[in-house]
């Protein structure tokens, strides 16, 4: 069996754009660079050049292996452990979602409209999964401090992880059902960002590609797929500051106008809504 580098990266793809079918892959070529860059420990720019690198027997082993798992379907995330977003790095694993590119609209969003930026802001990060809303905006506004609020204590744990890998200190963290143990003290929050679950559980997109992988608690929001969105939206009134703080979302492309009808009827003002690269509604934000 052929044993470089090229030769290697040719046969993971062929298989891989077979069975492009079931997993709903945006490109089979990167997941078979990613995967062979992961074993080798390099970049994608090597594999083309030193194309003639022969590969040790436990490389191909590993990689045609992790080629099998990615051809049944297994993120590539899930595979390697990793995930960049923001220029940050990332420990992935199942018991939290990917990152998606999707999420950084929420972040700039966030950069952008918060208000009083220059001062200590202290800021709730509900459903933090594996921190990497938290840890991106403390690693853009060092001074900003931050909660990041989470129910699955596998979910807090990788997030802590993050924190400690990203080398963040002005975050925190603590197990709640969304704002729950908030309510229970004496604090006013000036900003809450949330990326909640929003599907439906009748969703078609819950089998397909890397979603058939990820946790069900972190992607289905009841029948409507706007529950979660309900339940913080009620919090997120008495924990916000009155007048100035705001609340922040990430949701779907189709929920947009029933976000803004649910903050709307909550007496939240100044509702407004950020559309992603590619035209689609997917963030909203207001004042409380």
């Amino acid at each position: 069996m052929p044993n470089t580098t090229q030769s290697q990266l040719i046969q993971a793809q062929n298989l891989l754009k077979k069975i492009d079918y079931l997993n709903h892959s945006d490109s089979p070529q990167i997941d078979a660079e990613v995967l062979l860059c992961f074993i080798l420990k390099k970049n994608r720019a090597y594999l083309y050049s030193h194309p003639e690198k022969i590969l040790t027997p436990d490389q191909i082993n590993l990689y045609q292996h992790l080629i099998s798992e990615r051809s049944q379907g297994q993120p590539v995330a899930y595979l390697t452990g990793s995930r960049e977003f923001w220029s940050l790095d990332f420990y992935v694993n199942p018991d939290a979602l990917i990152p998606r590119a999707d999420t950084e609209i929420l972040i700039q969003a966030v950069l952008d409209h918060a208000q009083n930026q220059d001062q200590i802001l202290n800021i709730a990060d509900f459903g933090t999964g594996s921190g990497i809303i938290a840890i991106t905006l403390a690693s853009e506004r060092p001074h900003w401090q931050i909660l990041g609020l989470e129910l699955s204590p596998q979910a807090l744990k990788l997030a802590k992880k993050n924190t400690e890998k990203n080398k963040i200190k002005n975050i925190s963290f603590i197990e709640s059902n969304w704002g729950e143990k908030l309510l229970e003290q004496d604090l006013l929050l000036d900003l809450i960002i949330s990326n909640p679950p929003y599907l439906a559980h009748t969703d078609p997109h819950l089998s397909q590609g890397d979603l058939r992988f990820e946790p069900p608690g972190a992607l289905i929001s009841g029948k409507s797929g706007l529950e979660d969105f309900e339940k913080i939206i009620k919090q997120a009134k008495k924990l916000l500051k009155p007048n100035t703080g705001q609340l922040f979302f990430e949701h779907g492309y189709q929920q947009a106008q029933a976000i803004v009808n649910l903050l709307d009827q909550a007496g939240f003002k100044n509702i407004q809504t950020i559309q992603d690269l590619n035209h689609l509604d997917r963030v909203t934000f207001a004042q409380n």
